[in-house]
């Protein structure tokens, strides 16, 4: 039996935590090794490889047989990892704004011991993933890159402005979903106050 740490949806799930420094470290290559356009560039690729692995590692566990509890932990782990990181280089790189790095690994932590004290009083269905999460993070993952990549998409698209906007829109989603996952722990928090 394949030790649950060495599966292949493992390994990817660890591949996006360990693709963290690399990213980070793109931006620190000095101009003679890559161009400012180049590093955008480098960080964009990695980025949207290692966030296509978010998808990949879940049906891979599913398709493999290899489901663990072990995974179904390290895997939002790693994508919180992965998004705060780079939410941090790009408020470094002065291409998001503090409030929304605030906004969004704020509501990762309060939401991160709000799910674990839900599964401590065996109340974690109430606050089980839902569509206004799931689109959260998808607009997140097209915001990350496009902010990334800071410049002009196929000479057309400029990414620096559509990045702008949809972090923005990103953040009243991560409040909207953040409000919502308490409304449904509010209950179970008020019965658990008594």
């Amino acid at each position: 039996m394949t030790p649950m740490f060495t599966t292949i949806p493992t390994i990817m799930t660890w591949a996006r935590i360990f693709a963290i420094p690399l990213i980070v470290g793109v931006f620190y290559l000095p101009e003679a090794a890559a161009s400012q356009a180049e590093r955008n560039l480098i960080a964009t690729v990695m980025f949207v490889v290692f966030a296509l692995t978010d998808w990949l590692d879940g049906y891979l566990a599913r398709k493999l047989n290899q489901t663990s509890s072990f995974g179904a932990f390290l895997d939002p782990v790693a994508d919180k990892f992965l998004v705060c990181a780079c939410v941090l280089v790009l408020v470094h790189l002065q291409r998001a704004d503090v409030f929304v790095a605030l906004i969004i690994i704020g509501r990762e932590i309060a939401i991160s011991a709000l799910r674990e004290w839900m599964a401590q009083i065996g109340a974690s269905k109430s606050v089980a993933v839902h569509m206004i999460g799931k689109l959260k993070t998808v607009v997140q993952m097209v915001a990350i890159p496009f902010l990334l990549f800071d410049g002009k998409l196929f000479g057309v698209i400029d990414t620096h402005q559509w990045g702008v906007v949809l972090i923005w829109v990103a953040a009243v989603l991560t409040v909207w979903s953040m409000v919502y996952y308490l409304q449904k722990a509010l209950p179970e928090i008020r019965a658990k106050a008594r």
